[in-house]
């Protein structure tokens, strides 16, 4: 979708597997983003407390803007910021209805 749309792509090496960097880094002429990837079909998007901390800290030390995508089957993917979180004692999390308000398209990215 990415490289379609005319961006170079890169995979984090370890995604899926660590929190320390996000799964996906995309740059377009001056545009740059990083995304945590989640395909998950529950009613609530729910990210452990220390990789979401971790997303915040790679978005201050890189100044890359960080997203999660969630993705859903039969459904287009969410691009959701991470200030729209809501913290609770073991993760920050965002429910479905929440998301698709708040969420952006992949066209508004671009």
């Amino acid at each position: 979708m990415f490289n379609e749309a005319g961006f170079s792509v890169i995979r984090a090496a370890g995604s899926g597997v660590s929190s320390l960097s996000p799964d996906i880094l995309v740059f377009k002429k001056g545009l740059q983003y990083a995304f945590e990837v989640k395909a998950w079909e529950t009613k609530n998007l729910n990210i452990k407390k220390d990789q979401y901390e971790g997303l915040l800290r790679w978005e201050k030390n890189t100044g890359i803007t960080a997203y999660v995508i969630w993705k859903r089957n039969h459904e287009p993917f969410l691009f959701i910021p991470l200030s729209v979180f809501h913290k609770s004692t073991f993760s920050y999390g965002i429910s479905l209805k929440d998301a698709k308000l708040i969420g952006y398209m992949f066209e508004k990215l671009m």
